[in-house]
């Protein structure tokens, strides 16, 4: 009985020194927010400027190669390849000559990773707004640059204009 006690006491001391003696895990290195913010506002400004060029490739550079777009009304886009040829199929569509805008709202960033709420406002060539919404962007920082590997919009327009507006773009 003794040694029991002996053997046991001999073990939690072991055990007590082991988890003494381990590394903790380090802290996640501090997100400078300001710099986070106005090198994903830059994103969003280049992707805005690219959808008014009709130049899909520079749309999808937005997106890493594994990212997964959920859109209004259709099923998720999966990897940057199928992005760019929706992009490229909206942007061939296009005759309004309508030009988006989007802000940075709010972001949350830790370590590498970024999640940006952002607001969008579609605006006519005179600057009268269309159409707006809000999206969701979910970033990774990769060889110190942040790429956006999911996302998802939704709009603020009524559902019944919504229906409208999809059923004639089915005409």
């Amino acid at each position: 009985m003794k040694m029991n006690s002996l053997l046991n006491t001999a073990f939690a001391s072991v055990v007590l020194l082991f988890a003494a003696c381990s590394n903790p895990a380090p802290a996640p290195k501090a997100v400078d927010m300001d710099a986070a913010k106005t090198e994903i506002q830059a994103m969003e400004d280049a992707y805005s400027a690219a959808e008014a060029a009709k130049d899909a490739d520079a749309v999808a550079a937005y997106y890493s190669a594994d990212a997964v777009s959920y859109t209004r009304n259709k099923e998720p886009l999966v990897g940057k390849e199928a992005i760019k040829n929706s992009i490229a199929e909206r942007l061939a569509k296009d005759t309004t000559g309508t030009v988006n805008v989007y802000k940075v709202v709010d972001l949350y960033a830790e370590g590498d990773l970024a999640v940006e709420i952002g607001s969008w406002n579609e605006n006519t060539p005179a600057g009268v707004e269309v159409e707006h919404g809000y999206y969701m962007s979910i970033f990774k920082k990769v060889d110190g640059k942040y790429t956006c590997i999911r996302d998802m919009n939704i709009t603020s327009k009524p559902l019944a204009e919504v229906v409208v507006d999809s059923l004639k773009e089915k005409k």
